[in-house]
């Protein structure tokens, strides 16, 4: 995808020339881009993995004489982990810092704290990791016109899960532990009951706050169950793993995307970690040259191995470039029409097409963890 983005610059080199590259985002010399993520507050691990991997591929395009001849100017902030901040910085971004385009944040409220202001500005943002079902919405069910991105949805999410417990591991009884405090863990648990054919034995929940979660466990430890359906963060997820094992509850448990980062196996202990289970957006054990080159990367630039949210990001950033490629200009109007025109985008989370609503159509991984490394994935398309 790189060197096809490369030789439709040098295709397009005498096109932007010619074309207008008035409005948001552009002047003679760059095309802005904005960048927004929560790389401080409870969600960092999140936001931090996918700033760094939005500043790599940002890299590379420069380097590689940039878009329509026109380097990028990456114009950074950071959210906080607070939906208050980031709708204060999507404001900044698309009316202050005009510019053409904005990747981030990480997390769904985020992103809706965001949605009014780029919508009023007309500048499409491109959330990487923003999975639940309505984000894309209006209250009405309308497409939201600004609001793309490339990771699934919560349902999707959520139907792949019980589609998996049912089929790969012939479950028929599961207990369901969820966030009641966070829209993600929300929507997740809503598509998986909707889809589980089997029992709900029990369905317990927390909050965001919750770091002891003994009180739960006891409650379901003795239950006739077969597995855990457990939707939620790195941050609670890791401790109820933790906790769980310690106890001696030793069923499978489910989650969905948002156990995919290094802190999980940090919060539950890698010995913890066994018969673990979650839906993922790419596996780094594919030996696709696309993958393996992202990953050689990202640890020459880092010194850490990027988790699915930094793919996501990192595609997000070649998607727009793509765009604005195809467009021919950096204007905001062109690069949302160029948006829900790509067509088979080939990245190193997939290929994928947006629908009608902008979500990608893409299959999705789910990866067994045993003693905290992946030992087998799963491809289901619901």
């Amino acid at each position: 995808m790189k060197k096809r983005l490369v030789m439709g610059i040098a295709a397009l080199s005498l096109l932007a020339t010619a074309c207008s590259t008035t409005g948001s985002g552009s002047d003679t010399d760059k095309i802005k881009i904005g960048s927004m993520f929560e790389k401080t507050g409870e969600v960092s691990a999140y936001g931090t993995a996918e700033a760094n991997a939005v500043n790599l591929a940002v890299k590379e395009i420069n380097e590689n004489g940039g878009i329509l001849d026109k380097e990028i100017d990456l114009i950074e902030y950071d959210t906080k982990s607070d939906n208050t901040e980031a709708a204060s910085v999507a404001t900044k971004l698309a009316t202050q810092d005009e510019v053409a385009v904005i990747v981030g944040p990480a997390t769904t409220g985020a992103v809706k704290a965001s949605t009014p202001a780029v919508t009023r500005a007309g500048v499409s943002l491109v959330t990487p990791s923003g999975t639940d079902d309505s984000l894309t919405l209006d209250e009405n069910g309308n497409v939201q016109p600004n609001i793309f991105r490339t990771s699934f949805q919560d349902s999707f999410q959520g139907i792949a899960l019980a589609e998996f417990a049912t089929n790969e591991l012939d479950a028929e009884k599961a207990v369901i532990i969820g966030d009641s405090s966070s829209d993600y863990a929300l929507g997740l648990t809503k598509a998986f009951k909707g889809a589980f054919e089997g029992e709900i034995v029990a369905e317990e929940n927390f909050t965001a706050d919750d770091t002891d979660f003994n009180a739960i466990l006891t409650r379901i430890k003795d239950l006739d169950f077969e597995f855990i359906y457990l939707p939620g963060y790195y941050n609670q997820a890791g401790l109820i793993i933790k906790q769980a094992r310690e106890m001696g509850i030793t069923q499978p448990i489910l989650g969905a995307d948002g156990f995919g980062n290094q802190a999980l196996l940090e919060l539950a202990g890698v010995d913890n970690v066994d018969n673990v289970y979650y839906s993922a957006h790419y596996s780094p054990n594919s030996d696709d040259s696309q993958v393996t080159d992202f990953i050689a990367a990202y640890k020459e630039e880092y010194d850490v191995e990027p988790d699915m949210f930094a793919a996501l990001a990192y595609d997000t950033v070649y998607l727009v470039a793509q765009a604005i490629e195809e467009s021919g200009e950096a204007s905001t109007d062109s690069i949302t029409k160029a948006l829900e025109d790509i067509a088979e985008f080939d990245g190193v989370t997939g290929t994928f097409s947006f629908d009608e609503d902008h979500n990608p159509v893409k299959s999705t991984l789910v990866i067994e963890l045993q003693d905290g490394v992946e030992v087998g994935n799963t491809e289901v398309t619901p």
